[in-house]
């Protein structure tokens, strides 16, 4: 029987978030979804600031979480990090 990827993984974000923190944040997200059962992964964003590094971040973590099969969906996103990552061509990607 194949291993069912219904499962929901969640990744909070800490605040504030510095470019240094982003290979740690990647790890993070390897370890939740290397095991092949998680269909999606949530990641907490709530305060994180709209910037170029915090969009740097969620590109990675998608990237790593669909080198495994799984989606990204974020969690409690402001409207301007969501804007900035649709402006970056990453809305369908990064779902709030």
């Amino acid at each position: 029987m194949a291993a069912s990827r219904s499962r929901i993984a969640t990744l909070t974000i800490g605040i504030p978030l510095q470019r240094a923190d982003l290979p740690g944040l990647v790890r993070r997200t390897c370890a939740l979804v290397e095991d092949g059962k998680v269909g999606t992964l949530r990641c907490e964003v709530a305060g994180l600031e709209a910037d170029a590094v915090a969009v740097d971040a969620l590109a990675r973590l998608a990237l790593a979480a669909r080198r495994h099969g799984c989606q990204v969906r974020l969690g409690r996103a402001s409207r301007d990090l969501l804007a900035l990552v649709a402006f970056m061509g990453l809305g369908d990607v990064l779902r709030g």
